[in-house]
């Protein structure tokens, strides 16, 4: 891994109830140690869990996320969240353009954009991703693919408007199959990523911009995917729903760059 303060998102989804949450956030938390400090880690728990998961956070330095934001800051958006309510719950990150939200819920790259401008704009960070279908990787088009939605999520938006971002590569067809690229693969889809940030805005900024992978990443995996200095960690599904296996993978993101 680079010398990029390691990234590592725990993503829930749709699993757990509310006294399950609140047990794995305490053994995640409890488990941590000295690992706080050596990188970032976020909870990003079902929405209506996040208060009581902040709360099982308390003191400590992780950080609580949702798992999507509405484009609207507030009035007639049934069964949507404004980031101002995340921020209200004490939630610091949320995840944008999930493969789920673009392919589940048909959200366009447009929308995608709308919603990453509202969140930094209300001071949400956010985790953005984007990812290739299997039959777009058959056809050579992931490299094509990554950089639409990149470009289309961060139209319009200023380099000094993008402090508190991290962007997630997560291959549709790696989420939750329990098969994974290569890290050659992921290596290069990430530094095409960089490219087309560097052409966006400036190198300097797609050198210290964190790209995170995500799709089948486990306890088995990690320390190979983290070893590449194109890759600064995870954004993790199934594996962040087991404390144990979680931990392992943030212990692996920890010492890839103490060593």
């Amino acid at each position: 891994m680079s010398s990029r303060r390691p990234f590592v998102g725990g993503n829930w989804k749709m699993n757990l109830d509310l006294a399950r949450s609140v047990e794995l956030a305490e053994d995640v938390t409890a488990g941590m140690g000295a690992l706080e400090v050596e990188l970032d880690v976020v909870l990003c728990p079902p929405h209506p869990y996040l208060q009581a998961v902040g709360h099982a956070l308390g003191h400590h330095f992780l950080s609580l996320g949702g798992q999507d934001v509405s484009e609207f800051p507030e009035g007639a958006h049934t069964g949507q969240v404004a980031a101002s309510m995340l921020l209200d719950l004490g939630a610091r990150w949320s995840i944008i353009g999930h493969s789920e939200r673009r392919h589940g819920m048909n959200e366009s790259d447009e929308l995608v954009g709308r919603k990453v401008a509202h969140a930094l704009g209300e001071g949400l960070g956010v985790i953005l991703c984007c990812g290739e279908t299997a039959a777009e990787r058959a056809d050579g088009a992931t490299e094509a693919v990554t950089g639409r939605q990149i470009t289309a999520a961060l139209a319009g938006l200023e380099v000094d408007r993008l402090s508190d971002l991290v962007v997630a590569y997560e291959p549709v067809w790696a989420i939750g199959t329990g098969v994974t690229p290569t890290v050659q693969d992921a290596e290069k889809v990430h530094a095409s990523l960089r490219r087309v940030l560097s052409s966006l805005y400036d190198s300097r900024f797609a050198t210290d911009l964190r790209i995170i992978y995500g799709g089948s990443m486990n306890s088995s995996n990690v320390s190979d995917f983290v070893a590449s200095p194109e890759i600064d960690g995870g954004l993790i599904g199934g594996a962040s729903l087991k404390s144990e296996d979680f931990l392992e993978i943030c212990r692996a993101a920890g010492s890839s760059v103490s060593n």
